[in-house]
């Protein structure tokens, strides 16, 4: 299964917004920035970053607050709940917008009771293992998992999370049989990975990076089609799966009925954000790439993405939980 790619060429594209923050919504309160994940991973690591720069353009302190459990679920749903007065917000992703809504009922949907604002960056993923295990390579992984069909585990941020469908989308399109092990956040399946109860996961570039710049786990492969410039020696997995290619989105939701001048200063503060080099620098450290586009263009990325993992589903045949 040829994952089509979703990057659009958007870098250069001209978003006229800057102009309307001036005249736009100015909060008259602390604004909450839901991180659908447990702290530690991209989406609050995300979320903290923008938190604090976005802060001083608003005027008032942006709070990030973690809502998990559920795939990302639990924090949507309490976003798409929250009144539209652009004091609640979500840190949005393909997890929250395109996997999970293919794989669990939900009682709400992300597409119509949340409204796009403002793209903020892809996140490669990479595959992580133990370290003591003689795998150096995806080719030694591989062999590694079919010598020992069925008998192994991954372990991921949760059922319909990105680094669920990532590892998932890998072992389909590689042919290999590995049992998924939820937990609710990347950050709390590490122990478990350190200690070897299960063979790997993979994580985002954002909240792998640390364990393996201290060397507790060994990075086998990026989900990338090149290798990245913060792990500038571990090979792109097309390489050895022709085709996988996965790019994590994260963004800016909010609720349905968000005022237009609302989501326009909002979003004309992030264009802000992202052009400055500062900001572009702390997105880099992170392994994170910026995705600037206009909410109307965020919108169709989101139903692209939603289509492409709805696909996943079928060819797998994975249940709807």
């Amino acid at each position: 299964m040829r994952r089509r790619s979703l990057l659009p060429v958007l870098a250069a594209t001209a978003l006229p917004f800057g102009a309307s923050a001036q005249s736009g919504w100015v909060p008259d309160r602390p604004v909450r920035l839901i991180a659908p994940f447990a702290a530690g991973g991209a989406a609050d690591i995300l979320a903290r970053i923008v938190a604090e720069d976005l802060s001083p353009l608003l005027g008032q302190q942006v709070v990030v607050e973690n809502r998990t459990g559920a795939g990302g679920a639990v924090g949507t749903e309490s976003v798409a709940r929250a009144r539209p007065d652009g004091l609640t917000l979500l840190m949005a992703s393909q997890a929250t917008h395109g996997i999970v809504p293919n794989i669990t009922r939900l009682s709400f949907d992300p597409a119509t009771d949340t409204v796009p604002v403002a793209n903020l960056a892809g996140v490669p993923a990479v595959l992580i293992v133990n370290r003591d295990l003689p795998i150096t390579s995806f080719a030694e992984f591989a062999a590694y998992i079919r010598a020992r069909a069925g008998q192994l585990s991954y372990g991921s941020a949760g059922i319909g999370s990105s680094t669920h469908m990532t590892m998932a989308l890998l072992l389909h399109m590689a042919g290999l049989d590995v049992t998924h092990v939820p937990y609710r956040g990347t950050a709390l399946a590490m122990p478990d990975l350190l200690a070897g109860r299960i063979i790997g996961m993979t994580d985002t570039i954002t909240s792998a990076l640390p364990a393996i710049r201290d060397g507790r786990v060994r990075a086998i492969g990026v989900s990338s089609p090149a290798p990245l410039p913060v792990l500038p020696d571990v090979p792109p997995l097309g390489a050895d799966v022709p085709g996988y290619e996965v790019l994590n989105w994260y963004g800016l939701a909010g609720p349905r009925g968000l005022p237009a001048n609302i989501v326009t200063t909002l979003h004309a503060h992030m264009q802000t954000l992202l052009g400055r080099p500062a900001f572009l620098e702390r997105l880099a450290s992170q392994g994170a790439q910026p995705l600037p586009m206009s909410p109307e263009e965020f919108g169709t990325y989101i139903a692209r993405d939603r289509q492409q993992w709805a696909d996943l589903v079928r060819a797998t045949g994975m249940t709807v939980q």
